[in-house]
């Protein structure tokens, strides 16, 4: 089984910035990872993500395995091969979707309908690590019970107990040595269940740890002192994943807790509402002021959507109903959050992190 690891070049407090190796390949972090659910980064294409500097895509098991099946995506060689990506890929469990159903949960994993076309389906951490296996992402998640907050204290202790349960089955079956899995913490806003999840997931062992069940209904004043609790728990020496959480102000944050690599649908479900992420906060493109100014969406912003566009092009594809606006806002999105990576990789190994995070939360906090 290969070895992942995270070594750090630079700290800066708890905030790190390194390179985490996994068998096919290493990444740069912090990083973020823009969210391919189908197999695809909404209207982005592979080449898009070498392009703007991804270096992991992420997808989703749940709709995956529904459509077009993991045995589909197997036989083109795995879900890298199948996309035409080159780059490192990860697959969430599909547990947060499964949840998301309303389904049918026992101690033994899950049974729910497809949202396709209403077809029953079970799901047992030991199916969730097949599948995956199958679907041959670099990194696989473990399958976790994630509760919506508010919940009370006997909800968070039950999927603290099925997730720790379920994470030594998925360790068990899983057997491909050149895929890495990753463990998830749960316990909600709860400080003291996060500190025993994370304790107890890393008993069992694995390459690396995510923290789920965060920014599920939560401010971020209450995530932030649950994921310090996990955080405290988890080695230094392996990856960190904070998931599901995109927002600049709570990336620079959680960066300074430690937390090494993020996921989120905000840039793209943003970008195809006219949305974009800039220096100065976000900017609606669709608003009537913007339609005569010949200025790229951010001028501080580096990507080849402000290099080449206007806002009142774009106002107009936006107004016209072109789906090219989505897309060119999308690109955008993805591309400053991938900026704002770098610049958080550079402000730790500089010492200036504490100003780049002062600069981030007054526009974004």
């Amino acid at each position: 089984m290969f070895e992942v690891r995270h070594v750090s070049v630079a700290t800066h407090g708890s905030a790190r910035t390194g390179t985490a190796t996994v068998s096919r390949g290493a990444y740069e972090t912090p990083c973020f990872m823009p969210v391919g659910t189908r197999g695809a980064v909404k209207y982005l294409s592979a080449d898009d993500y070498a392009q703007l500097g991804a270096r992991i895509i992420l997808g989703n098991t749940y709709h995956l395995m529904l459509r077009p099946g993991a045995e589909v995506v197997e036989h083109f060689g795995g879900l890298g091969k199948f996309a035409g990506w080159d780059g490192l890929t990860l697959t969430d469990s599909g547990g947060f979707q499964v949840f998301s159903l309303d389904p049918k949960v026992d101690d033994d994993g899950v049974t729910f309908k497809s949202t396709y076309d209403g077809s029953t389906h079970r799901f047992t951490p030991e199916i969730a690590v097949d599948v995956q296996q199958r679907i041959g992402a670099d990194i696989q998640m473990v399958l976790d019970v994630c509760t919506s907050l508010p919940a009370t204290d006997a909800d968070i202790r039950l999927a603290l107990e099925r997730t720790h349960a379920w994470a030594k089955r998925a360790k068990a079956a899983h057997t491909r040595p050149d895929q890495s899995l990753f463990g998830i913490v749960q316990g909600g806003i709860h400080e003291q269940m996060r500190r025993e999840s994370a304790q107890r997931t890393v008993e069992v062992g694995f390459d690396g740890y995510a923290i789920g069940g965060l920014s599920v209904g939560e401010t971020r004043a209450e995530m932030i002192p649950a994921l310090a609790a996990a955080i405290e728990h988890l080695p230094a020496d392996q990856p960190r994943y904070l998931m599901g959480v995109g927002d600049p102000a709570s990336i620079v944050e959680s960066v300074e807790l430690g937390v090494d690599q993020f996921d989120c649908v905000l840039q793209t479900r943003l970008g195809r509402h006219g949305t974009a992420l800039t220096s100065t906060g976000k900017l609606h493109v669709k608003n009537a002021r913007h339609a005569r100014e010949d200025l790229p969406l951010d001028e501080e912003c580096a990507c080849p959507v402000c290099a080449r566009h206007s806002r009142g092009y774009i106002r107009h594809l936006m107004q016209a109903g072109e789906p090219t606006a989505a897309r060119l806002v999308s690109v955008h999105n993805i591309s400053w959050t991938l900026q704002l990576m770098e610049s958080i990789r550079a402000s730790i190994v500089d010492g200036t992190f504490d100003g780049l995070k002062s600069r981030i939360l007054d526009v974004w906090g």
